[in-house]
């Protein structure tokens, strides 16, 4: 099959494997891995795509394959990985790959410089390459830029957005102090707000969006970070394998003695908040060594050190020290800060206990009393107080006065320790808060031209338990696809459409459904939850329950039994639910969403940081304290929830975001245990697939990824131009540009107002774009000589086209005088061919007076009567020839007169027969009477012949009247039938939307089974082998109709093969089995066909088996399925022949008058076709049969060609056959009988009748 070119197929761990197609199946297609021969498989024919000839071979720029699909894709991206090449370029998209190990030279100062000013494509991809292209932008079109980072966590957003930061101010900067402060302000963000997690060692648990601020002369002025989402919980809980923020752990193993004994600080496990997860170091060998051992947990003694390339919590807590100096933050407020840190983990350690009275409240315990003296020394707070406010919580009531009367309600134990981490929470997001905005403090800037934004913010996230912190990283994620995909994929698509560049339409999947359910008014998630938190007594499975009450029946949102891994099913309903992303089903526990959704504290708790003892914490808090206000407005509904905060800030981040450029990178995970060169194929396909990198591969085909307006270009080379070239045209400017670098036309195409450049194209895009004055000097030199010869050339042209002109208009003169001639002849034939008619009869009568004077000269008696009589009717007839010519006569009168002398001459012959007496006279006479009876039958013939053509005439006006009748009567069917026909497009575009529908239900719930099986893979949890799918899912209306009539069917032939279809067809005798496989054989052919045109080679036309009009018929007008055998019943067998034009795509522009046109012959046995040839000019005709050559034939039936509709297509059987055996048709009919190759067909039945 396919010429035995290898292909990807399908492969559970490595994503897809090479393999050879050895049959076609019903929908699938058999294939032989090519490592184990003799093994076959069955792939769905969508999931098999052509490979490359060097399967080994890799590109920079993935769009330089020659197929574009995602087997490609992963195949180049896992060579160059092989090769420690990390960085791809999908046209102007980064792929980046972690590679879990520092690569030499990758990202020295050598190589920044290197990619100063160079376009895309000049040099190897590379994060700097993204950096420089987004400044250049930025310089060129005057416009801010952003450069989106995103991808799982773990696969190297933080360190690729690090990369691009120091690649702008090293490159860009204005050598001041301000460049090295915005690179140092990142370990200083990590510190504070990275953690490990199981798939990240060095995950961001906030999102940022770093700005690098530009001034006129494009040089860095300062910079600003927006933070997003800071994960609070994490503060207090962590999981088995994770652990806090970095800041704790560094602080205790890096701090001195001194600030140790200041601070109270002892090893990771005796702090709550740490101990309950991971409590070992990140530490080398050697730092391990110079960490104190009284400052190591015993899982740190026992286990040893956490090994990671890129951390190490004792250099890394100097490292962030040096940085707080050069951002500016003198001892003192580095001393606040790790103050503060070690108040928190202080405060975590507080225990409470039942106090055994009736009130129910709760005290602390013992043990605990050294712990508070701490947390509130550290945090400048009243030692009482803060006893007080841990175990008591101040109502106010509504009577009293304004003020009320204060309460003061006891808490029991679990609403203490919920109490003491709400305000260990509130003081260390407060105090990350006071972090950024010192960072921001550190490089200020007074006027801004433009911005280069960095956005990295957490990736998609799906663990065994997620919760609230996962579900807003989710719906920012969400959000994030959608702009990928309206960025690249739709507003791509309209430019394309608008600009008229006729790109082909690429659908991919919209994530707006699961955004609406997310944040929709009302009816949101988002909006539930708040209503939940206004309740007087809310409750995490109310919310829950009110979720699934009102969106029962949503596509993205289900129950958690429904989940794909058996830890799910064991939640109830009123405990979580499942939500449909972009990328996977990811399930969400309620517990705590309802808490973690109100950022506010107890008043108590909020009154008493507020007016701490300490400055610095007064200040954290003061900032914050104009909720205040709204609170008392708001009585006791009031709240300030979380997830609408985080709603505003993403939706002006996007609001930022649409505003400017966009740049990609798509950071891509290669293992679940960050490892170095391990390549897990399949869940690196899962994630292309996910961030929509396919969908671009589809787009690519065709896309024109680079472009510039004219009047931009033409600006731009204005001042460097001679006069005579300002005076064109924008757009004529940029062609004779091109024309001029002699660029080739297939690379860019020219829309209505700007040029586009294809994918791979940048080097050239970059020559265009290039500023500096002595190239484009140059550049302008090299358009006026393509000018001057370009014109000297149209002058040519122009000269040749007057000559043809002239030529044309002679022809066209003498062809007027030749119409006009024709037409006076015949308006002059009409008007006088009754008189001449009339002239002509009376001559001949005239004639004859001859004859009468020779008889009354051979008269005896009387020959003075007679000669008188004869002379006047001689002048009788001499008066009515001039009559005739000289006046206008209709046919009746000069038939009248014609016959009064008919008569006389009649009269006169008897006269003449009495008075002639002899033989000889009387002989003579008889004569004359002979030839006057002739002549009377030839007019009575004239008369006959002119009646008959009078009746022709009137016939052919009746036949067009008739035809004009029909004419109407069809235009009012067709009319009747575009009224059903409209009403059946509206059917079948329902059809076709449900069946769009099933197949995104289908795709969401492959990616679902993806995301649980990597979950599975990652936490060791069992996944069920059986699918879940919905019965709905699983048997859309199509497939349960197609089942249906599937069961009808007497044959089931979806397991037969190919071959066995083919014999089947060539010696059965059974009707309806042959009609059956017929059926089968070319709906298995037509599947291929199309797989074949849609996996076609890149810039290359398609296989064409039958002309354009035919296969355009087919696509449009889809022939209704009729049963096999009911259509051999209805066709009979029918022997129909057809020859329409046959125009190749190659020749449709170059040749308008047709004369490279072919013809397309093809004779139909029954449904099928049986015999097709095509003849062309200065070609060799191409003959083909069924059985031989049923791959290089028209596979469509004789209904979907739609030939039988087509006026003058269908031909006598005797005008196929004369050219079928003029080009050697029958020798090769009979060469393909004799080798066994022909299918059994009426040619071949009549051939071997002929040749016996």
């Amino acid at each position: 099959m396919d010429d035995g070119k290898p292909v990807w197929a399908p492969h559970p761990t490595d994503g897809f494997q090479l393999g050879m197609i050895v049959d076609i199946g019903a929908d699938t297609l058999t294939i032989e891995p090519l490592n184990h021969r003799g093994k076959t498989f069955l792939a769905p024919i969508n999931q098999v795509f052509p490979a490359e000839d060097d399967v080994n071979k890799h590109v920079e720029d993935n769009c330089s394959l020659m197929y574009l699909n995602e087997a490609t894709l992963l195949n180049n991206v896992r060579v160059r990985y092989s090769k420690d090449l990390i960085y791809t370029f999908v046209a102007n998209i980064l792929i980046a790959v972690n590679p879990y190990y520092d690569i030499p030279k990758l990202y020295a100062p050598e190589t920044i410089k290197s990619y100063q000013g160079r376009s895309l494509g000049t040099l190897p991809p590379h994060v700097y390459a993204i950096a420089d292209k987004a400044y250049r932008d930025m310089k060129v079109l005057k416009m801010s830029q952003s450069i989106i980072v995103s991808g799982e966590s773990g696969a190297g957003k933080t360190e690729n957005t690090k990369f691009v930061l120091r690649y702008l101010t090293t490159s860009y900067g204005t050598g001041q102090d301000i460049d090295e402060r915005i690179v140092e302000a990142n370990p200083l963000l990590e510190a504070f707000g990275n953690a490990k997690t199981v798939r990240n060692n060095n995950s961001s648990r906030f999102g940022k969006f770093v700005e690098i601020h530009f001034n006129e002369k494009n040089a860095v002025v300062g910079g600003f970070v927006s933070h997003y989402l800071l994960e609070k919980s994490r503060i207090c809980m962590q999981g088995t394998d994770e652990r806090n923020y970095h800041i704790f752990y560094r602080l205790c193993a890096g701090a001195s003695e001194d600030i140790r004994n200041m601070l109270h600080l002892n090893s990771p496990d005796s702090f709550r908040y740490l101990n309950r997860g991971c409590t070992r170091y990140f530490s080398s060998k050697e730092s391990d060594k110079q960490i104190m051992q009284n400052r190591k947990s015993p899982e740190h003694v026992k286990a040893g050190a956490l090994k990671d390339p890129l951390l190490d919590d004792l250099g890394d807590f100097n490292r962030m020290c040096v940085a707080m100096k050069k951002i500016g933050l003198d001892d003192t407020e580095k001393l606040n800060l790790f103050r503060v840190v070690a108040g928190v983990l202080h405060l975590g350690n507080i225990d409470f206990e039942e106090t055994g009275s009736t009130s129910g409240g709760c005290v602390l315990k013992n043990q605990s009393s050294q712990t508070l003296q701490h947390c509130a020394e550290l945090l400048g707070l009243d030692q009482e107080d803060l006893r007080v406010s841990l175990t008591t919580r101040v109502m106010l009531t509504t009577a009293g006065g304004a003020k009320g009367t204060v309460i003061k309600v006891p808490l029991k134990v679990e609403q203490a320790n919920s109490a003491r981490d709400a305000l260990a929470k509130a003081v260390y997001s407060r105090l990350f808060d006071h972090v950024v905005t010192r960072v921001n403090q550190c490089f200020p800037f007074e006027t801004s031209s433009n911005f280069i934004g960095v956005l990295d913010i957490a990736g998609f996230e799906y663990f065994e338990h997620n919760s609230y912190e996962q579900f807003c990283i989710n719906y920012c994620n969400e959000k994030l696809q959608q702009f990928f995909n309206e960025r690249i994929l739709k507003e791509e698509q309209e430019l394309y459409q608008k600009e008229g560049l006729g790109v082909n339409e690429v659908h991919y999947v919209d994530n707006q459904d699961c955004i609406d359910l997310i944040e929709a008014k009302l009816l949101g998630i988002l909006d539930i939850l708040d209503e939940e938190n206004r309740l007087p007594q809310p409750s995490d499975q109310h919310f829950a329950e009110a979720i699934h009450s009102k969106h029962k029946d949503h596509f993205r949102l289900t129950i958690p039994r429904k989940s794909k891994l058996a830890i799910h099913r064991n939640i109830r309903d009123d405990e979580g639910f499942i939500i449909r992303h972009f990328a996977g089903a990811v399930c969400y526990e309620t517990t705590q969403f309802v808490e973690k959704n109100n950022d506010a504290l107890h008043m108590s708790l909020e009154s008493l940081v507020c007016e701490s003892k300490d400055k610095f914490v007064r200040d954290l808090f003061e900032n914050n304290s104009n909720s205040k206000d709204s609170k008392q407005k708001a009585g006791k509904l009031s709240f300030i929830s979380v997830g609408n905060k985080f709603k505003t800030q993403l939706n002006l981040l996007l609001e930022k975001l649409r505003s400017t450029g966009s740049s990609f990178i798509r950071c891509v995970k290669p293992n679940l245990k960050m490892v170095s060169h391990q390549f897990e194929g399949a869940q690196i396909l899962s994630q292309l697939q996910c961030s929509g990198m396919v969908s671009v591969l589809d787009l690519m085909q065709g896309g024109f990824p680079s472009r510039a307006p004219f009047h931009e270009l033409y600006n731009m080379y204005k001042q460097y131009m001679p006069d005579k070239l300002t005076r064109l045209d924008p757009r004529l400017f940029c062609k004779a540009l091109f024309k001029a670098l002699g660029l080739n036309d297939m690379d860019y195409k020219f829309g209505l107002t700007r040029v586009f450049f294809r994918p791979g194209k940048f080097a050239e895009f970059d020559q265009i774009m290039r500023s500096d004055p002595e190239h484009l000097a140059q550049l302008v030199k090299q358009v006026n000589k393509w000018l001057v010869c370009s014109r000297w050339k149209k002058v040519q042209w122009c000269g040749l086209s007057v000559i043809k002109l002239k030529n044309k208009m002679k022809y066209r003169a003498s062809a007027c005088i030749k119409i006009q001639k024709t037409i006076r002849m015949w308006l002059c034939k009409r008007r006088h061919k009754p008189r001449i008619d009339g002239l002509v009869k009376v001559r001949n009568l005239k004639k004859r007076m001859e004859k009468f004077n020779e008889a009354v000269h051979g008269l005896k008696e009387g020959k003075q009567e007679m000669s008188k009589e004869i002379q006047e009717l001689a002048a009788s007839i001499d008066a009515l020839m001039a009559k005739i010519k000289a006046t206008v006569m209709s046919r009746k009168e000069i038939e009248q007169e014609y016959e009064g002398l008919v008569k006389k001459s009649e009269l006169l012959l008897s006269s003449m027969q009495k008075k002639k007496q002899e033989e000889e006279e009387m002989e003579r006479l008889k004569r004359i009477q002979e030839e006057m009876e002739k002549e009377r039958k030839r007019h009575e013939e004239e008369e006959q012949l002119r009646k008959q053509e009078e009746e022709d005439r009137r016939m052919k006006a009746e036949m067009e009247q008739k035809r004009k009748q029909e004419e109407e009567q069809r235009k009012k069917r067709e009319e009747e039938e575009q009224i059903l026909q409209a009403e059946l497009d509206i059917q079948l575009a329902l059809e076709r939307e449900e069946e769009a529908q099933r197949q995104a239900m289908l795709e969401q719930e492959r990616r679902d089974r993806e995301l649980a099986l990597r979950i599975a893979q990652s936490e060791a949890e069992l996944i069920q082998d059986e699918a879940q799918m919905d019965p709905s899912l699983r048997r859309g209306p199509q497939v349960q109709a197609s089942k249906a009539a599937a069961g009808m069917k007497k044959y089931d032939l979806s397991k037969w093969k190919y071959a066995e279809l083919r014999d089947a067809i060539n010696t059965s005798c059974d009707i309806e089995l042959l009609a059956a496989c017929r059926e089968e054989f070319h709906r298995r052919l037509k599947v291929y066909h199309a797989w074949k045109s849609k996996n076609k080679k890149r810039n290359t036309e398609a296989e064409q088996r039958a002309p354009k009009s035919v296969t355009d018929y087919a696509q449009q007008n889809p022939a209704p399925p009729v049963p096999a055998r009911q259509q051999e019943i209805t066709m009979n067998r029918q022997q129909r022949y057809f020859r329409i034009p046959f125009i190749r795509p190659a020749d449709q522009y170059k040749d308008p008058q047709n004369k490279k046109k072919g013809w397309w012959y093809a004779h139909f046995d029954g449904p099928w076709i049986a015999r097709q040839m095509e003849l062309h000019p200065d070609k060799q005709p191409i003959l083909l049969v069924a059985g031989k050559d049923d791959m290089e034939m028209c596979e469509l039936s004789l209904e979907e060609t739609g030939l039988t509709r087509k006026r003058g297509a269908e031909i006598l059987p005797r005008q196929f056959e004369e050219i079928w055996e003029r080009c050697g048709g029958i020798q090769y009919l009979r060469n393909a009988i004799e080798s066994k190759q022909a299918r059994p067909t009426y040619a071949t039945a009549m051939l071997q009748n002929l040749l016996k």
